[in-house]
């Protein structure tokens, strides 16, 4: 199981026990943490983590599924964290014989109705000259900034070092 932490400037509703709180209690509700999906307007929050890094490690991964219940597509654009310098959305992908990474300039696109999986090898967040090292069992703040829904706090759950998944789920 994992902690994951979700707040907006939108009123949050949280997927699990918390789908039928009135609007007037989420909008009380700045912080929460939730063993299952958190929900912030129109998009649902799963499985987020890193991975824990060696001491002097300047780079870290951030991995999460992001459902977009909306008619339209929304956008992430990037994101920010106090545990680095710079957050960026990132793509692995084969050249070749040879895997290359590379910034996504414009984001990646959340479609109506679908889900991204920012993932190991694939589509990921960069967490760009970390701080400190990223240790197991702590979390991770995160702000995702997306082009409709705006700033999302997000936590990330470090798990060990050659994780591909919280676990959860699965």
């Amino acid at each position: 199981m994992f902690a994951l932490l979700a707040t907006s400037v939108a009123s949050p509703v949280w997927a699990h026990d918390h789908a039928a709180m009135s609007k007037g209690d989420a909008a009380k509700m700045q912080k929460h943490e939730a063993t299952d999906a958190v929900k912030v307007g129109n998009l649902v929050f799963t499985d987020a983590f890193t991975r824990a890094t060696l001491p002097g490690a300047k780079v870290g991964g951030g991995y999460i599924s992001i459902t977009n219940e909306a008619k339209e597509a929304d956008r992430l654009l990037g994101g920010s964290s106090p545990a680095a310098a710079r957050v960026e959305v990132h793509e692995m992908k084969m050249d070749g014989e040879v895997m290359k990474m590379r910034k996504l300039a414009d984001g990646v696109e959340i479609p109506a109705g679908g889900t991204v999986e920012l993932e190991p090898g694939g589509m990921h967040l960069m967490l760009l000259e970390i701080k400190q090292p990223l240790k197991k069992g702590e979390d991770v703040p995160v702000t995702l900034e997306f082009e409709k829904a705006g700033k999302v706090e997000i936590k990330l759950k470090v798990e060990a070092a050659g994780a591909t998944s919280t676990g959860h789920g699965q």
